[in-house]
């Protein structure tokens, strides 16, 4: 067995796309849309889905906001650099919600981001201490 994807909800998919792709450097890897029953799903990942797990993004037409509720955690992405990869997305527009620093009660260096719709996305650094 292996990790396929995690979908998350979408209000604007555009604006999602443009999120994954152009702020996290994600790559648009396949788009449908569902007419029959109004939606669209788009994946989005770092590689194809045949060696690599994605992210499904689902625009039900009509909606758009999610609310979020407090059972979703969060996506996290590996990175060389915290620091470097905070200051790549906020150049292309992302929202940081923490900045980069050592995990409250370890040595992990970690940060977080959100996607348009509100998701977190937490990203830490390669070389973890806990």
């Amino acid at each position: 067995m292996r990790l396929l994807h995690t979908m998350l909800r979408v209000g604007d998919l555009d604006a999602s796309i443009a999120f994954y792709t152009e702020v996290l450097g994600m790559q648009l890897l396949r788009r449908r849309d569902y007419p029959e029953g109004k939606f669209t799903l788009a994946f989005v990942g770092y590689g194809d889905e045949a060696s690599n797990s994605v992210v499904e993004l689902t625009h039900n037409w009509g909606v758009e906001k999610y609310d979020l509720g407090d059972g979703y955690g969060h996506i996290a992405l590996e990175v060389n650099d915290v620091y470097k990869a905070c200051d790549d997305i906020r150049a292309r527009g992302g929202k940081i919600t923490r900045e980069p620093g050592p995990m409250q009660h370890g040595s992990s260096i970690l940060a977080f981001v959100e996607d348009p719709d509100g998701y977190k996305i937490e990203l830490l650094s390669a070389q973890r201490g806990d």
